[in-house]
Order: structure tokens, then sequence, then C-alpha cells
């Protein structure tokens, strides 16, 4: 993998990671289940991903620089906890910033396992969102994604239908790819501040 689309991976894998070590905190879990919940957040998304590309040995498994982010959000977690959670929304914030960069990445390795371009972008939603699900589902708490408040899956949708198009239409790079990013963590962040919400599942 490129270093231009495996820095922003990693990114993504450390912020998610500091939402589950945050959620940890506030659920008085020891560092071990503030490390393993780190880490089911920061790597599910892409393990799951990598399990229905069947591409073999996820990468987080096969790249072991994968397993450092988690290790570091714990870290910085038990020294700074303190600190970070007198911020509002501080957890919601990380899991924003994680969501929208593994939007991208998550659709540009669906891409390039010769995946058609809707079926990235779906990959995309499914990376963006899986870790996040599997946090709050072990954390014994209310998944994001089922949450009235704010949007969750539509910014992860657009960030991974962006990504998608702009490569169909070869105008993706580098500087697209953060600015898709960087589009998906605003929409995110101001759906919580008004608190936008989706159509309900019916009338």
């Amino acid at each position: 993998m490129a270093w231009t689309q495996l820095v922003p991976d990693l990114l993504g894998v450390f912020f998610f990671a500091v939402s589950g070590s945050l959620l940890a905190q506030r659920r008085s879990f020891d560092i071990v289940g503030s490390l393993l919940l780190g880490t089911c957040v920061g790597l599910g998304g892409g393990i799951l991903r990598d399990v229905i590309l069947d591409v073999g040995v996820p990468r987080a498994f096969d790249s072991p620089v994968y397993l450092v982010p988690p290790v570091v959000a714990a870290v910085v977690v038990y020294f700074f906890a303190h600190v970070v959670q007198r911020f509002h929304d501080v957890l919601l914030t990380f899991d924003a910033a994680g969501m929208a960069l593994f939007s991208v990445t998550g659709t540009l390795v669906a891409l390039d396992a010769g995946m058609n371009h809707a079926a990235a972008s779906i990959l995309g939603v499914v990376t963006a969102v899986g870790g996040g699900v599997i946090r709050d589902v072990v954390a014994n708490d209310v998944p994001q994604i089922f949450r009235a408040r704010g949007l969750y899956a539509i910014p992860a949708l657009i960030g991974a239908g962006l990504t998608a198009l702009t490569s169909w239409l070869d105008w993706f790079g580098l500087v697209a790819a953060w600015a898709v990013a960087v589009l998906v963590f605003a929409l995110r962040m101001v759906s919580l501040r008004y608190r936008w919400e989706a159509p309900p599942a019916a009338r």
C-alpha cells in the first residue's frame, strides 16, 4: 500500500481506537479492556471489509504496523483521559474523524481489489461504520448508527460515493482524498451540532 493511502488509514485506526478507549474509560474498564476495545473499533471495519473482499489475511493482521495505533491510543487515553473528557462530545469527535478517513480509504481498498465503483462505495461505508458498531455493541451501548441524534451512515455514504466518483472520473488524488474526508467529518459534526436526523423508517 502506498504511503499516501497508508497514512490516512493508520490515522483512521488511531482516531477510532481513541474513541474505543475513551468509551472503555467511561465504562471503568481496565487498561487491557481499553486496549481491546480500541483495537476492536480501530481494526474491526477494515477486517470486515477484507473478509468480504476475500483477499486472504486481513491487512490488519498481515501488517503489524496496524497494531501500533490502538496501543498508542490506549496509552494516550490512560494518561490524558481526564483532560480530553472535559471537552464536550470528544468521543464523537474522534469517532467522526475515524469514520471520515475510513469512508475514503475503505473505498480505495475495495477499488484496488477490483470491485466496481458501486460495490466499492458500499464497502467504504462498511469500513467506516463497522468498527463503531462493534465498539458500541461490545460496550453494551446503542450503536451510533441507530441513534436519532445526528447523521452517521449518510456522511459515510457521501464520502465513499465521492471517492468512487472522483476515481471513476480520474480526478482522484491526495488533495481530493483529504477534501472528501474533511467534508465527511464536517457533515457529521454539523449534524450533531444541529441535531439533524435521517427520515424515519415510516411516516
